[in-house]
């Protein structure tokens, strides 16, 4: 695919200095883009690599000054990394509305609803009474649980397994390997040790707006739905226990996890490997450090670091007390070694 500079400047609201009608084929970094590419400024750092780069147009800010002669195209654009970031979500959506249509060998249930416009790869399955809608990208090796229902312009790839029952909202993506649905946690002790299964009956509704990551796994809550917020974005390799929930436009990184019937606000950030108690509430617009554990809810705002987690500013004056540490016992070594100096002395006389 190409495109000239002055159509992509058109759809970034950006001014042209320069040949707009070069074509542009792909996206690079400034220090590695060849002709033919497209990149962007906005770090100050990198400026240097404006005047050396072969890109064929970058995107900088409209108040950029060159102190050197550029030979490159310029787009000039009031946020020169936010209208990056919109351009790659519009290469995104070009590259995956390219495919449509069915591959074969793939299985669809005769009751099934299939909207307009969408992609079924080879060897993908959806069961019984599904609802899938228009401009929805199914990949190989995809499976569709019966009564699942998805929205529009959603993207499920390869190896996702979306077990039955579970609603996905529309613009949503879901990366391999993630598992929607499967059982929670559940089991009872018995008098004799051993443990009994509690059947979780129940599903996962997935909001609008929503990235799930590889491998990522969400438990279908026991009786009702587990819940993720329009908005919400999870990293790769996280695990979200039954019966959570978890507020719009809330962030979490790799490796977290959340146990059972927690409910994390709106517009929240768990930081990588950060573990959560179940049955706890935290507020919104919390954050929560790498590798914290958190054992206690939250009012709204919190800021969280350690294991287990407390405030950040107690967590940072009792750091700074920790790092001290050898030098404190040394001290303290020092004078016990007086004192007891001091008590010979005092023994002989």
């Amino acid at each position: 695919m190409e495109f000239s500079i002055d159509y992509i400047a058109n759809l970034l609201n950006g001014e042209v200095e320069g040949d707009g009608s070069v074509k542009i084929s792909q996206l690079g970094k400034i220090e590695d883009a060849q002709a033919g590419a497209i990149s962007f400024l906005s770090n100050p750092k990198y400026e240097s690599s404006i005047y050396s780069t072969h890109a064929s147009a970058v995107i900088v800010n409209k108040e950029f000054h060159p102190k050197k002669q550029i030979n490159t195209t310029l787009i000039r654009v009031d946020d020169p990394y936010l209208s990056f970031t919109a351009l790659l979500e519009e290469y995104h959506k070009l590259i995956n509305s390219q495919k449509t249509g069915v591959e074969e060998p793939a299985f669809i249930s005769e009751n099934a609803e299939v909207g307009q416009d969408t992609y079924r790869g080879a060897f993908s399955y959806i069961g019984a009474h599904c609802k899938i809608g228009n401009n929805v990208k199914i990949y190989p090796h995809a499976y569709i649980g019966d009564n699942v229902q998805i929205g529009d312009y959603s993207i499920i790839h390869s190896g996702v397994k979306i077990y039955a029952g579970c609603i996905v909202g529309s613009h949503c993506v879901i990366h391999a390997g993630a598992v929607i649905g499967s059982d929670g946690f559940g089991f009872a002790p018995q008098p004799d040790g051993s443990y009994k299964t509690i059947p979780q009956v129940g599903n996962v509704v997935i909001g609008h707006h929503v990235d799930i990551g590889a491998n990522t796994t969400i438990d279908c809550a026991t009786l009702e739905s587990t819940i993720i917020g329009n908005g919400v974005k999870l990293d790769n390799l996280i695990q979200i226990a039954h019966n959570v929930e978890i507020g719009d436009n809330t962030v979490i990184a790799a490796q977290a996890g959340v146990s059972g019937s927690t409910k994390i606000g709106k517009n929240c950030v768990l930081a990588g490997q950060v573990g959560v108690v179940g049955h706890l509430k935290i507020g919104d617009n919390s954050k929560v450090g790498a590798q914290a554990g958190v054992g206690k809810s939250l009012p709204p705002g919190s800021i969280e670091l350690g294991s287990p987690s407390f405030d950040r500013s107690k967590y940072l004056r009792v750091y700074a007390s920790f790092k001290n540490l050898p030098d404190l016992v040394a001290r303290i070594q020092q004078l016990e070694k007086k004192v007891l100096t001091l008590s010979g002395s005092e023994s002989e006389e």
